[in-house]
């Protein structure tokens, strides 16, 4: 670090003031001055953006876009070949060719591809999954459920007459990465999103994006039939029920010709479903699928469902979906979070994937933060993906989707950095092979270095070494080997493993999932326990279920471990918590200095952006160490190693903590500093 720190004190005096940015171009900051020449085979709004965007950014070789059949590739692949000095793209559809133009200004941003050569290249390229999807948790009042970057991008009430600017900049960020799709509203759905009144906003997005390749879905209330249609019951087998949902979704294709289907959440925190009437999640996502069959149209039926009942929330999704298999409709696929709670730092993946081999699923991750500390927090989330499918085979999925962090915020995403996790998303979506670091470094080398000046070289390497390593210090310092949900009450930000409200379920409750006692800590999903681990598979069951061979990260979510439990690293359980909870806060403190060095290389405003939330990164680490260990150590009696660092905070102190923050907004500093 010190022969780094001498290295960047002599190139800072090297290096001109930096432009002020204000992040709203995201990862596409290229030049436009470049005049490239393009030869399409005709012309179209698809091939138009594309032949533009050529022009305006491609410095290499003249570029010939060709419409082929071509039996490897898919209809959104393309294939990118340099021969004798000409450059040629070929792709069986319009869409196909626009993914080349912005994989092309990639490479070419990371010196990558494209200079004149006598050697000849050739690159093909095919998206793993036909739907790569944005789910937005946006309402119709513009708030955004677990949205911290501001207000919807959707203004309803201006729609359909007023475009704003930023709806096709949206839709040009998703296509420059493969995004094909997105669903406009909240999973907890108003039936209003259906009416003609607002079928008409959606169908003046739809025209925006369609030039972009993007469908647009929506989320509905499975309710609809009684609350927008005036029927008596929502029973999917009932025949009114049936044909108000075969006339809706003729209405909508009229409508929107090309709309993609529905995304559904039902009989999951209250939302109606067909369980309501006795019926299965398959009758009730049947129905719905007949409805749209006709129109090539599919359903996405959440398997996010948790009910008031005695089983461990961790298996309901399993205990209610496996033995379904085989019952949906072909063009219903099962949308099934990363694992089997609810997006917190880490979990073990759901087992439901792969249990259900008779039914398309796919997988739902979560790109808005809202278990890592909103857009206050830098967590770099495509090392948890990468996880993700270290235990799911890709090509057992049908789709991939994830929850939007995007809103009206100049940047769109609130942090600077959590752009990344918006752009990781998507690449990881065409290809899930990509590793998380080659991601990394591209978002960095478009979004705030320059590839091709050397100088930057040093500083991109220690920022991108932040970036891999935050999202372990964010479990390590909020909770690390398999503790999980012990969030503040309501709105999820900071830590409060004590919370205990009169009346609320228990399972929305951090005891019911630490346990915490004299004797020790976790939840025991063991044979002894509830079993859990029984839903994995054999090799997985076995690994898990014995705590002499659980893994570390695992071990609290499996099993309920004495507080002198030795450890892999030969520490007890205590002492290792300890060490962990002291580990995340020292790494977010080396995320400060790291930041420094980059400051005579990004522009004064971004710079001092990640720096303001970094320093609030820092604070909320020490809070959650404190709280949380000062909480647990009045279970078990024991001192803290001498090397871990003493708390600043008395427990009583932080028992009395209330954040005036709701889940659609993001705590400011002027917030935290009075909750302190």
């Amino acid at each position: 670090m010190k022969k780094l720190l001498s290295l960047f004190l002599l190139l800072s005096c090297l290096l001109g003031p930096v432009s002020a940015e204000d992040g709203s171009r995201l990862w596409l900051r290229q030049s436009t001055d470049a005049h490239a020449q393009i030869t399409t085979p005709r012309q179209s709004p698809t091939l138009n953006i594309a032949v533009r965007e050529l022009k305006q950014a491609w410095k290499g070789l003249p570029v010939t876009l060709v419409l082929k059949k071509d039996k490897q590739l898919s209809s959104e692949g393309f294939r990118i070949r340099q021969v004798n000095g000409k450059l040629t793209v070929t792709s069986p559809s319009e869409t196909g060719l626009l993914y080349a133009a912005y994989h092309l200004i990639r490479l070419q941003e990371m010196q990558n591809f494209g200079k004149p050569s006598e050697t000849d290249q050739e690159i093909t390229e095919n998206p793993a999954y036909d739907l790569r999807i944005l789910n937005h948790w946006d309402n119709l009042d513009r708030s955004i459920e677990r949205g911290y970057a501001g207000k919807s991008l959707w203004n309803w009430e201006e729609l359909p007459g007023t475009l704003s600017d930023r709806y096709e900049a949206y839709a040009r960020a998703n296509a420059s990465i493969g995004i094909n799709a997105t669903v406009l509203n909240n999973v907890n759905a108003s039936s209003k999103i259906l009416s003609a009144e607002y079928l008409e906003k959606v169908k003046a997005l739809a025209d925006i994006f369609r030039p972009y390749g993007i469908k647009v879905y929506l989320s509905i209330n499975f309710a609809s039939p009684m609350q927008l249609g005036g029927l008596s019951t929502a029973d999917p087998l009932d025949k009114d029920v049936i044909a108000w949902w075969k006339q809706k979704a003729k209405e909508i294709y009229r409508t929107i010709p090309d709309f993609g289907g529905f995304l559904v959440k039902a009989n999951s925190e209250g939302q109606p479903g067909p369980c309501d009437f006795n019926r299965t999640h398959a009758e009730g996502a049947n129905m719905l699928a007949d409805a749209l069959k006709p129109y090539k149209g599919i359903v996405m039926w959440r398997a996010f469902v948790y009910s008031p009942t005695d089983a461990d929330r961790a298996k309901q999704a399993y205990l209610e979906f496996q033995p379904l298999d085989g019952q949906f409709r072909d063009n219903v696929i099962v949308q099934i979070k990363n694992g089997p709670v609810d997006f917190q730092p880490r979990e073990p993946y759901s087992p439901l994937f792969g249990a259900m081999p008779r039914t398309p699923q796919m997988v739902e991750f979560q790109i808005t933060q809202e278990y890592l500390g909103f857009s206050n927090h830098l967590a770099y989330l495509a090392p948890m993906w990468e996880e993700f499918f270290d235990f799911v085979k890709p090509s057992s999925l049908k789709a991939i989707a994830g929850v939007a962090n995007i809103g009206t915020d100049t940047n769109w995403c609130g942090h600077p950095f959590a752009q990344a996790n918006w752009y990781a998303f998507g690449r990881m979506a065409w290809n899930p092979s990509l590793t998380s670091g080659t991601i990394a470094e591209e978002w960095l080398k478009q979004t705030f270095f320059d590839a091709s000046n050397p100088k930057h070289a040093p500083i991109a390497y220690e920022i991108h070494n932040m970036m891999m390593e935050s999202r372990e210090a964010v479990v390590d310092y909020m909770m690390p080997l398999g503790l999980h949900h012990l969030f503040a009450w309501g709105h999820h930000y900071g830590p409060e493993p004590w919370c205990d409200v009169p009346g609320a379920r228990p399972d929305w409750m951090p005891s019911y999932y630490h346990k915490a006692d004299k004797q020790g800590i976790g939840f025991d999903r063991s044979h002894t326990g509830s079993n859990a681990t029984a839903q994995y598979p054999d090799s997985l069951c076995r690994l898990y279920d014995d705590i002499r061979t659980c893994p570390d990260e695992y071990l609290l979510w499996f099993h309920h471990a004495p507080w002198q439990h030795t450890m892999q690293s030969g520490r007890t359980l205590w002492d290792e918590l300890c060490y962990r909870y002291d580990h995340g806060v020292q790494q977010v403190r080396s995320f400060q200095k790291k930041w420094d060095l980059a400051e005579n290389y990004i522009d004064a405003e971004r710079f001092k952006d990640v720096q303001s939330r970094l320093k609030i990164q820092a604070r909320d680490a020490v809070w959650w160490k404190d709280a949380c260990l000062l909480y647990f150590q009045e279970f078990s009696g024991m001192r803290a190693p001498y090397e871990v660092e003493r708390p600043i905070h008395e427990l009583d102190d932080l028992k009395q903590v209330k954040l005036p923050i709701d889940n659609h907004e993001c705590p400011t500093p002027k917030m935290l500093n009075e909750r302190r």
